[in-house]
């Protein structure tokens, strides 16, 4: 099995997007998802020599289900046109995970909170305001803006300042942002290299910081 199958076979899924043809193609969709979870397994493994703090998941943990859910979404195809899977995630599920996204339109490495709920926004402006020095050092390192180009923009930002807020506080910009996470894109290419399970741990090393920033500021 290889990361070469998991691709071709979601593009053949997309092309036949049904239950039908799930349900005749369902032991190769089986093969290439254990095969993927022992992957996971394994990279999970790395990920804990590189945080002492790691929360360790194991892989059927780790991997999202491949059904959209038409009961919230029913304009949308039966299946999603990719694979996607969580690690690093808290007991809790409070904290923001380092996620990898393995589709046929796109494929990246994020983390973060993505248009967080409003007690988790409220917490990371608290923690903005008390000390937002922190974030803008992390996120403008050379390193980092390099791999990520700055933080996602979800074009939601607010026009003004957040209630409670002066329009001008020093740290308004991150203030008015309603997401905070950061992605890279990898190509196909990349991900079906040798040395791609090497590049995930380089990416979660280089977004380690500033998900412990956020971790930080929605569980003190």
């Amino acid at each position: 099995m290889s990361f070469y199958k998991m691709f071709s076979f979601l593009r053949d899924l997309q092309e036949n997007n049904s239950k039908e043809w799930m349900d005749e193609h369902r032991k190769e969709y089986h093969d290439i998802r254990n095969w993927y979870i022992s992957w996971l397994n394994e990279l999970d493994a790395e990920l804990g020599k590189v945080n002492p703090n790691y929360h360790a998941t194991e892989g059927r943990r780790a991997i999202n289900r491949i059904n959209n859910n038409l009961l919230y979404h029913p304009n949308k195809p039966v299946y999603k046109d990719h694979f996607g899977a969580g690690l690093d995630l808290s007991e809790n599920g409070k904290q923001g995970d380092f996620y990898i996204h393995l589709g046929t339109s796109e494929s990246f490495i994020a983390g973060g909170f993505y248009k967080p709920k409003k007690e988790i926004l409220d917490s990371i402006r608290d923690a903005i305001d008390y000390n937002g020095e922190e974030l803008k050092k992390i996120v403008n390192k050379p390193s980092f803006d390099k791999m990520f180009g700055g933080l996602i923009d979800d074009g939601e930002s607010l026009k003004t300042a957040p209630k409670g807020y002066s329009q001008d506080h020093e740290h308004i910009d991150l203030l008015r942002r309603k997401t905070f996470a950061v992605q890279t894109s990898v190509t196909q290419k990349q991900v079906m290299q040798e040395d791609f399970q090497d590049y995930c741990v380089q990416v979660y090393k280089e977004m380690l910081p500033f998900r412990n920033y956020l971790n930080k500021a929605v569980t003190v």
